[in-house]
């Protein structure tokens, strides 16, 4: 077990030191080319054209400069306080307010021990949907969120296997890798919002000689934190929640209680308040935005960041027999 915990935890940090490189390099690629792209394709003069390349040559170079630092300091600030604004987004409070508080952490407490981890906060959303994430840096500033339904509607060994499994993502330190991913996908997305409004505003006031290459800037970062980046998720997420359900029966012995979990949660994993932070969606256990009408739910089948969830409970059953 411990082997495997060692050979996870290496795996994410190659990933998260891959993500952090990868980032930049396509989205500053994806830049240069739509920039270059247009002003090959525009129809204009070759003199105009070759003004253009040179034009391009001189400042892009300063562009990319300026969004790798600003989206370097976005990660930076992301790190320390990127799990507190996901707690408050998903409107998360104190399991200690909740009437059930000292049960739950006792729990947690023991899962903790159990893990060889440092005990993580808790923290409880108000929703009848069956749901959990972890989120946070690192072990020693990590936390576990339970929505009230998954808290009232398992039996307390189905919940020691739902908070192994977000336990074991603290250890794995899956939770660093994604709260990186998820900064870096907020980063693209306001930045492509905030570059397109302004391009829009600039195009209204009469000023389109500027405004044609800040709207191919604007929608790089919109092509890339809607869809090149989800994808890129995919490729470093999937295959977590397999190893997190195996770690999770090493830690409870008791892999009929995390099946039993899942096929529960499957029935209703929506959280409503998540509906609007789809990228958070990648952290729980089950997807919550599944049978949504948002973008990303109706994409679920396609950038889904978790395996089937019957695919899950067959492995854990198998695991049991």
């Amino acid at each position: 077990m411990a082997d495997n915990i060692y050979e996870n935890i290496e795996t994410n940090k190659r990933k998260t030191i891959l993500l952090v490189l990868l980032f930049p390099v396509v989205l500053t690629t994806l830049i240069t080319g739509m920039l270059y792209g247009a002003a090959l394709l525009v129809h204009s003069t070759p003199e105009q054209k070759q003004n253009n390349l040179d034009m391009l040559n001189i400042s892009v170079p300063y562009v990319m400069v300026f969004f790798l630092v600003f989206g370097l300091i976005w990660l930076l600030i992301s790190y320390f306080v990127g799990a507190k604004m996901i707690l408050r987004a998903a409107h998360a409070t104190d399991v200690m307010k909740f009437g059930k508080g000292k049960e739950i952490q006792r729990i947690v407490e023991n899962m903790a021990i159990t893990a060889g981890l440092p005990c993580p906060s808790v923290y409880v959303i108000e929703d009848d949907s069956l749901n959990a994430f972890a989120t946070g840096r690192d072990p020693e500033h990590a936390s576990i969120t339970l929505t009230t339904g998954i808290i009232s509607k398992l039996d307390k060994q189905e919940l020691e296997a739902v908070v192994a499994h977000e336990m074991s993502h603290i250890g794995n330190r899956d939770i660093r890798l994604m709260l990186l991913m998820i900064a870096g996908i907020g980063f693209c997305t306001f930045m492509g919002q905030f570059i397109l409004r302004g391009a829009l505003h600039g195009r209204r006031g009469g000023n389109n000689k500027t405004s044609g290459p800040i709207l191919l800037i604007g929608g790089a970062f919109v092509i890339f934190g809607y869809i090149i980046a989800p994808m890129l998720r995919l490729a470093v997420s999937r295959q977590r929640e397999y190893q997190a359900d195996a770690t999770a029966c090493l830690l409870t012995r008791n892999p009929m209680a995390m099946a039993s979990a899942l096929r529960k949660i499957s029935s209703d994993a929506r959280v409503e308040v998540l509906d609007s932070q789809a990228s958070v969606s990648a952290m729980c256990i089950a997807n919550p935005l599944k049978n949504t009408k948002s973008f990303f739910g109706k994409l679920s089948g396609i950038t889904a960041t978790h395996p089937p969830i019957d695919e899950r409970i067959a492995k854990l059953e198998t695991m049991g027999r």
